[in-house]
């Protein structure tokens, strides 16, 4: 029996590394299943470990009120060497770009333990775009021993950085499993409004590189897109950071149809973004779950390192140029050829089973 220890800290990593977790946890044959966090965000992460009913067996709890990068990284490279030490995993299983990840990656080889990297191979290209994930998740793949890569893009981008074949595997992306599994189950959700009549746009934004005027573009860009569309109701989850929250209270606050609301749990934000007509967003994330969805995406980014949504015509980068922003909207809002033909585009990401492949390797690999 091989023991697999699992280290997260913010609510993207728990979405995507659950359901690695619940089926290692199927398989008590062959393996031990161990959870680490890191904290590193604790409401938002706590809401999804309930949500897949997953307890830690080891919470470091390293998240600090204005905490800087460096300190958390320093904070979490002795606590998880520490917890290495003690648990002596055969496999330390980390997820993307986080500081999390990196960190937890760099701790598992100064113990010489494996690391098994899901989402691998994502790149931009543009070390501070976006800021600091291009670099860590470079950093995770140099110190991997087996790389998921999501799709064959990205395990392209794996052989072009000299990653050995046999450590490659294209398994598609978790966050696929994740989304279906929680769109079959019902969910109770209560916005506070009814969407029943209007065509709703589902709005995410938190990157900190458009901090400043490009977050004043894109906050304007929304607000111009209600003002000129009477049938249109934007929802926008706002993001706790106060860089965030600033600009979108004082450009879009008081607007009878943009609904700034709270952070949502995940399976509501499913639910939410099941119901949408149209999604604007910085999320890498949602770029990758929206096309499961059917749902057209608007990328507000200069980048993407989800480039196969962009390719499969699931997904556009506009910037965050106002006047952009508003064209490709309305575009998508008057021009039903145009949205079906992003609607039905079909994802590049996966089919649901993403982590049984990836329990199989480790399983065989092991």
């Amino acid at each position: 029996m091989k023991r697999v220890l699992s280290i997260f800290g913010t609510r993207p990593e728990a979405i995507k590394l659950a359901p690695v977790v619940l089926e290692v946890r199927k398989h008590p044959d062959r393996f031990e299943d161990l959870v680490c966090v890191t904290a590193q965000h604790r409401e938002m992460l706590d809401q999804v470990l309930d949500w897949f009913e997953i307890v830690p067996q080891y919470d470091l709890n390293l998240m600090q009120p204005n905490q800087s990068l460096a300190e958390f990284a320093g904070r979490a490279l002795l606590a998880i060497g520490s917890l290495l030490e003690d648990v002596k995993p055969d496999v330390v299983l980390v997820q993307g770009d986080t500081s999390t990840a990196m960190i937890a990656a760099l701790a598992a080889f100064y113990r010489r333990c494996p690391v098994g990297h899901v989402e691998a191979g994502l790149r931009t290209r543009d070390r501070y775009n976006p800021f600091p994930e291009e670099i860590n998740r470079r950093i995770v793949s140099t110190l991997a021993t087996f790389h998921f890569a999501p799709t064959p893009q990205a395990a392209e981008a794996l052989r072009a950085e000299q990653v050995p074949e046999e450590n490659i595997f294209i398994t598609g992306n978790t966050v696929v499993d994740a989304l279906l599994m929680t769109v079959s189950r019902p969910v109770l959700m209560d916005l506070g409004f009814s969407l029943e009549a209007k065509r709703l746009i589902l709005v995410t934004a938190h990157r900190r590189e458009s901090f400043g005027a490009p977050f004043e573009s894109l906050c304007s860009a929304l607000r111009d897109i209600a003002d000129r569309n009477a049938d249109v109701e934007i929802v926008y989850p706002v993001h706790l950071n106060p860089n965030v929250r600033e600009p979108v209270m004082r450009v879009l606050a008081g607007h009878p149809r943009i609904h700034l609301l709270e952070p949502l749990r995940y399976e509501q934000f499913s639910h939410l973004m099941a119901r949408a007509y149209l999604i604007l967003t910085d999320s890498g994330g949602i770029q990758e779950e929206a096309p499961v969805l059917g749902k057209p995406t608007l990328v507000m980014r200069e980048t993407t390192e989800r480039p196969e949504a962009v390719a499969a015509g699931t997904a556009r980068l506009v910037g965050t140029d106002r006047a952009r922003i508003v064209a490709e909207a309305e575009r998508l809002l008057h021009d039903e050829k145009a949205y079906r033909a992003m609607a039905q585009a079909g994802s590049p990401f996966g089919d649901g089973h993403t982590a049984e492949r990836i329990a199989d390797i480790l399983s065989k690999r092991l």
